[in-house]
């Protein structure tokens, strides 16, 4: 599968304005991840990875109200095309509903990443110049720590960057940050 494929895929189902960038910082983040789990990997598994960031939430509003669905309906829709392992990797990143549990760096990346790229956007929007470029690490990290910011943002999933893939959170946090502030025209912050 090609980026425009996958692309033309997310345009067809998704026509939020904020998850499209929801969607573009999980694949950058599941870019710049791959890079650093891999640091001789190939060109094209790294598109992969970016690929199943792109599509992770292709569903999303489809399934709204059954999370349960999320990350399954897309393949109702999209039998064909998506290969495997991209499509294990999108039912998983919402295991908690699907029962589809992670297995592959891929999978736990997509897991880790998805909930920490809608805490830096929140982190963003509260900063006072409201621009990814003004945001630090240890910004994310104090937001992260307070139960009342961001609530819709789980923290499990994030914490398990260390366990799962073998980057301590703080390094984590400072990676996917990167990556999202590379892309900030995009993300309109």
């Amino acid at each position: 599968m090609t980026r425009p494929e996958a692309k033309s895929i997310l345009d067809k189902y998704l026509t939020n304005k904020n998850l499209i960038k929801h969607s573009l910082a999980a694949e950058a983040a599941m870019k710049a991840i791959y890079r650093r789990l891999f640091p001789d990997g190939n060109p094209q598994d790294e598109e992969a990875w970016g690929i199943t960031g792109l599509l992770h939430d292709a569903d999303y509003e489809m399934s709204k109200g059954h999370p349960e669905q999320h990350g399954l309906l897309l393949f109702e829709k999209e039998p064909v095309g998506i290969p495997n392992d991209i499509a294990h990797a999108i039912k998983a990143h919402n295991y908690e509903y699907t029962r589809v549990m992670p297995l592959s760096k891929m999978d736990w990346t997509i897991a880790c990443s998805d909930q920490l790229t809608g805490l830096i956007v929140a982190s963003a929007l509260v900063h006072p110049d409201r621009k990814l470029s003004s945001i630090t690490p240890e910004f994310v990290l104090n937001r992260m720590k307070e139960k009342s910011f961001a609530k819709g943002a789980m923290r499990e999933p994030i914490l398990l960057c260390d366990e799962k893939l073998g980057i301590p959170l703080e390094s984590f946090v400072s990676l996917v940050l990167t990556a999202m502030q590379g892309i900030h025209t995009e993300l309109e912050l």
